[in-house]
């Protein structure tokens, strides 16, 4: 399988229209707006980003909304370097990012991030000392977690994605991970990876699962956007857009619609919990 390096969506909505996007509120605003906007980042975000802009450009196709991904890395770099408007992050901005670029945060949503395996894989539940040791390396064969004899085949995010370093920090401890590990660059590329491997272990945003990956409970707890928005499931994080400086004109109207109460369909059928 080749590894998806990134990806953009550039939606431009010309003579479509879609019913029950054009209703009053926030989108209002938009009214009489030209221009565009360029957005880049976490892909956890490409979802609810490309349904929001989707409902903008149906109201008025005189704006541009242009949607990549990379991984939560490139969105702090792209977005303090000014190379794009808004740079989306799978956590929060550590204080040197903020202090070096002068970046500015808008939290929209809450996201558990799980393990998954194959569904055709017979492990059910792990502990959180097993799914350490799986991604040390000290683990290594399936049985020794209750499943087949058949070795383990690990997946993993690269040091730039948001994703990884949730799961680094509150699922592993900030333990090691094995050089062995296979390295994807986004949610999709881990789904589509652990879905075709049938001795594969990886991880990724809970709005990400189908039918085609599986994810484990954890120690007995099911990994949901209900737990991780009650604290039950502990391995969560927020999702966030951020600004060089504070947003003006077209990109606070955008950030202004995603953080308010009309998104809140958008994000939940995303996966993950509105902030509103």
């Amino acid at each position: 399988m080749k590894a998806w390096t990134h990806f953009v969506i550039s939606l431009i909505v010309g003579v479509f229209l879609t019913s029950g996007f054009a209703h009053a509120g926030l989108l209002d605003n938009f009214a009489g707006q030209s221009g565009k906007i360029d957005i880049a980042g976490g892909t956890a975000h490409i979802p609810v980003m490309t349904e929001a802009a989707k409902r903008i450009m149906t109201a008025n196709p005189g704006i541009r909304i242009n949607i990549e991904g990379g991984g939560t890395g490139v969105g702090v770099q792209k977005a303090g370097e000014g190379l794009v408007d808004i740079g989306n992050t799978g956590r929060a901005l550590s204080e040197d990012e903020i202090a070096k670029y002068g970046l500015v945060s808008f939290a929209f949503a809450v996201d558990g991030v799980t393990v998954v395996v194959n569904p055709a894989n017979a492990v059910a539940d792990l502990s959180a000392a097993q799914v350490q040791d799986i991604f040390s390396g000290k683990i290594t064969n399936w049985k020794e977690v209750g499943g087949a004899d058949a070795l383990i085949n690990l997946y993993s995010r690269d040091e730039a994605s948001g994703t990884r370093e949730v799961f680094w920090g509150k699922m592993l401890k900030k333990g090691a991970i094995a050089d062995s590990a296979n390295i994807v660059a986004s949610n999709g590329a881990m789904k589509v990876a652990v879905s075709q491997d049938a001795g594969a272990i990886g991880y990724m945003s809970i709005g990400f699962v189908d039918a085609s990956v599986k994810a484990p409970t954890l120690d007995g707890i099911e990994p949901s956007q209900d737990n991780a928005k009650s604290g039950t499931y502990k391995v969560a994080r927020k999702l966030y857009m951020n600004t060089k400086g504070q947003p003006q004109g077209l990109v606070k109207l955008f950030i202004d619609y995603v953080t308010s109460s009309e998104c809140t369909d958008i994000i939940a059928k995303a996966g993950y919990i509105p902030l509103q």
